[in-house]
């Protein structure tokens, strides 16, 4: 069973209420077993909301506010999510503060990008699923 980030799937939980639906995504889905989750949506946050980025290891929003605990809140409902589901690997959103796999935006809100995992890719990597982002489905990773 795949997990893949519900923005993917044009669902809109982005932070602007849009979503970043993938094409490459729903190509790759199909006649596999997935479901789709957001961990932001899930821990109670609304959509649209200000953007946040982690910064010095806490998650904060663009006018400062900590929602580190909102952000942790949506990784542990995503990791139980994945153990009722089975779940064993996912496609998340690229450089997000929850999903980034491989980087993260810095904190500065300044659209700098470093290496660094979201808090709820973190966790599941943690656990041993195995993640990849929309990005890694472009160039044709699985």
């Amino acid at each position: 069973m795949i997990l893949v980030s519900a923005c993917l799937l044009g669902h809109n939980c982005k932070y602007n209420g849009g979503s970043n639906d993938n094409a490459a995504v729903h190509t790759f889905l199909e006649g596999k077993d997935w479901v789709c989750f957001c961990p932001e949506r899930a821990s109670g946050l609304p959509a649209p909301r200000l953007p946040s980025e982690i910064r010095g290891g806490r998650v904060v929003s663009k006018a400062g506010d900590d929602v580190t605990r909102e952000f942790a809140q949506g990784a542990e409902k995503a990791l139980a999510f994945c153990r009722a589901h089975g779940v064993t690997r996912a496609v998340l959103k690229a450089r997000s503060p929850s999903c980034g796999v491989h980087a993260v935006y810095d904190g500065t809100f300044t659209g700098r990008v470093i290496p660094g995992m979201g808090v709820t890719a973190k966790l599941l990597a943690e656990n041993g699923i195995e993640l990849l982002d929309e990005e890694d489905i472009e160039k044709g990773a699985w």
